[in-house]
């Protein structure tokens, strides 16, 4: 693959890329304390809600 391929698939799955680790790491940190990793667990698995909100709006 050339070099500008590579880089269009980058910056393709980023995002989604993202998204998923944000969601991955908001259930690990909820399944693993109580208080603060609640709240931290809260935050990060909004994150794929705000952005479906997000494209919904925009579109």
């Amino acid at each position: 693959m050339s070099k500008a391929r590579q880089h269009g698939l980058r910056r393709i799955f980023a995002a989604p890329a993202a998204i998923g680790l944000a969601s991955v790491a908001g259930l690990v940190v909820a399944l693993t304390g109580d208080g603060l990793r609640d709240a931290m667990s809260w935050i990060a698995l909004s994150i794929p809600a705000l952005v479906v909100i997000w494209a919904m709006r925009r579109s």
